[in-house]
């Protein structure tokens, strides 16, 4: 069986205790990074999860910076399909990966928003956004493993490209990818060492894991694809206090600001399965929290309860074959002390010779 293993969040658009409440918002900044991060590296976690969108600062120097000033916790970066040429990513990953000694993994997104994507000059569609990640991807692995490359692909050509040094991790870094989409499963089956579900029911989540395994058999990686989700946490002493705490963070969000959230990730797959779970109802199984997802774009589902609660929802992923637990909570650096110090010592006391933090 895998080791188990727990990533946390940067904040790098800010932090908060209630959305929609201008004295509640802290903006970004080193010091708040540091914080977040020194936290999450107390606490046991083994991962950051480095997000981008147009309101975060930017990924790649921040993940730089938070590695030089943290000891062991790796980044968890974005390639973002046509951002970078992909020689020049595959030296910047490979550099990075040397000088942090091996504190790298790499996020795949295809972009969550079609305006988004188009502010920023990305002229290519969701489904062709995927074709470029699926070539980019490819060529990464080659250009990390062969002495040089020459490539004819539909988006990039390249002739004796070679790039040094060769990463810290044999062959390469991990790649994560969460995406909803066909596509993105393909992707996943056919590169990725972890698939990152969103919050779903234990019957969904079991069935995609069916499936994209069987994507993965037909490139003969049946066994080497991981299974993780991605999830926010909500940990209070008693299960009244997580509750009060979760209805007050998205109680006062402007329907404006709601109506931003559905209409900006409108074309995203992940993004429009967690709104058809929030209007179900409130919880779609024990503990598990849909409002965040009402009033941000991206992973909102979460986990609400005691440690003992959120102890236990996490194990019934644990139990369904899922290792890999990128989470976060309000504020970021509060939510990783209360997890490390209460949720877990009980998950590492239950799947003891799992935990890589043990």
């Amino acid at each position: 069986m895998r080791k188990l293993e727990f990533g946390w969040f940067l904040p790098t658009a800010g932090d908060t205790t209630a959305y929609g409440v201008a004295s509640a918002q802290i903006a970004p900044s080193l010091a708040l990074f540091d914080k977040v991060t020194a936290a999450a590296e107390a606490a046991g976690f083994e991962y950051m999860l480095v997000p981008v969108q147009t309101a975060c600062w930017e990924a790649w120097i921040s993940s730089a910076m938070m590695v030089a000033r943290s000891k062991r916790v790796r980044m968890l970066v974005a390639a973002r399909p046509s951002y970078i040429n992909p020689v020049l990513l595959a030296k910047m990953i490979a550099a990075f990966d040397q000088l942090s000694g091996g504190r790298i993994c790499i996020n795949l997104i295809a972009g969550q928003s079609e305006q988004e994507n188009a502010s920023e000059g990305i002229k290519w569609g969701k489904e062709e956004r995927y074709e470029i990640m699926e070539e980019e991807v490819s060529l990464l692995k080659l250009l990390w493993t062969q002495p040089a490359v020459t490539f004819d692909g539909k988006f990039h050509q390249l002739k004796g490209a070679q790039v040094r040094p060769r990463p810290f991790q044999q062959p390469h870094p991990p790649f994560y990818l969460g995406g909803g989409s066909q596509q993105a499963w393909e992707i996943s089956a056919k590169h990725s060492d972890v698939h990152l579900f969103w919050g779903d029911t234990y019957d969904r989540i079991r069935d995609n894991m069916a499936v994209i395994r069987q994507m993965a058999a037909k490139h003969g990686r049946e066994d080497k694809i991981g299974f993780g989700m991605r999830l926010q946490i909500v940990c209070r002493e008693t299960e009244q206090e997580a509750w009060a705490f979760a209805h007050e963070l998205v109680g006062h969000a402007s329907e404006a600001q709601k109506a931003f959230v559905k209409e900006r990730f409108a074309t995203s797959e992940a993004n429009r399965r967690v709104r058809e779970l929030a209007a179900t109802g409130e919880v779609i199984e024990r503990n598990l929290f849909t409002g965040i997802t009402r009033v941000r774009p991206g992973a909102g589902i979460a986990v609400v309860g005691t440690p003992e609660q959120c102890a236990d929802t996490l194990q019934d992923f644990i139990d369904l074959g899922c290792h890999s637990f990128c989470l976060s909570g309000y504020l970021h650096d509060e939510e990783a002390e209360r997890f490390g110090k209460w949720v877990m010592p009980i998950l590492r006391e239950r799947n003891l010779e799992r935990m890589l933090a043990a």
